[in-house]
């Protein structure tokens, strides 16, 4: 359970071995089932998603489970936000060739360069890099000049 933001959200997770039974697939081990009941406002709305994993049940029971899915939810919810609001992403227009792809690139340069900036936000660390630009040229091997 967890409640913030004006939510209150119910998560459960049922995982089971018996799923992979005869299962052409190499290494899977489990399958699983969350099921998340969200209420905001008095409505209560639920999601059923299924996962599959290469854990063992040893490895990883229902809980360590639900942690891990949360916590891949977590980082990439925050990546993209960072991709999305702080650089854009979404706002861009570009469509054509292999365009896409390089500016996908530069921004996952970008998102590296703003995890190595001493500030708390991305917002912060793109003003720390615009001031400091021999930081950001360093990481990227652009030689300094002397």
């Amino acid at each position: 359970m967890d409640k913030g933001h004006g939510r209150l959200e119910k998560r459960t997770l049922r995982a089971t071995p018996i799923l992979t039974v005869g299962s052409g697939w190499k290494g899977l081990k489990q399958g699983f089932r969350v099921t998340r009941a969200r209420t905001i406002k008095g409505v209560t709305t639920v999601e059923v998603v299924h996962g599959i994993t290469s854990l063992s049940p040893e490895r990883a029971d229902a809980t360590a489970l639900l942690a891990l899915v949360r916590d891949h939810w977590r980082i990439e919810n925050q990546l993209h936000y960072v991709r999305d609001v702080t650089l854009g992403e979404d706002a861009c227009r570009v469509r054509k060739g292999v365009a896409p792809q390089v500016l996908a690139a530069l921004r996952n340069a970008v998102v590296h360069l703003l995890a190595t900036a001493p500030t708390k936000s991305c917002p912060e660390a793109l003003e720390w890099l615009q001031m400091h630009p021999e930081h950001a040229q360093k990481l990227i091997g652009i030689p300094q000049r002397e």
